[in-house]
């Protein structure tokens, strides 16, 4: 998977940071083992409803490219380090 991954690397990562789309990604980065070795990632995306994050994660290059084994979307509720300015929700 690292051929795909550093193929579509590019393509993933300005696609987080785009603002065409219903959704603010706050928080992202790889999962690691305890050896560093990346088994995942993550984000913390804002969104009005669990829909959108879908929708968004639908067209993320590393879902399409079939990168991922699995994709979960769990709901989060701010606590320490709320941003300051919502814009979704």
């Amino acid at each position: 998977m690292g051929a795909l991954r550093a193929k579509v690397r590019d393509a993933h990562r300005a696609r987080l940071r785009q603002h065409d789309h219903p959704v603010a990604v706050r928080i992202g980065g790889p999962l690691l083992d305890d050896a560093g070795t990346m088994i995942g990632s993550m984000l913390v995306i804002e969104a009005a409803d669990k829909a959108a994050v879908e929708s968004f994660l639908a067209g993320d290059p590393y879902v399409l490219g079939g990168l991922y084994d699995t994709v979960r979307v769990d709901p989060f509720q701010w606590g320490l380090g709320q941003p300051q300015e919502s814009t979704h929700g």
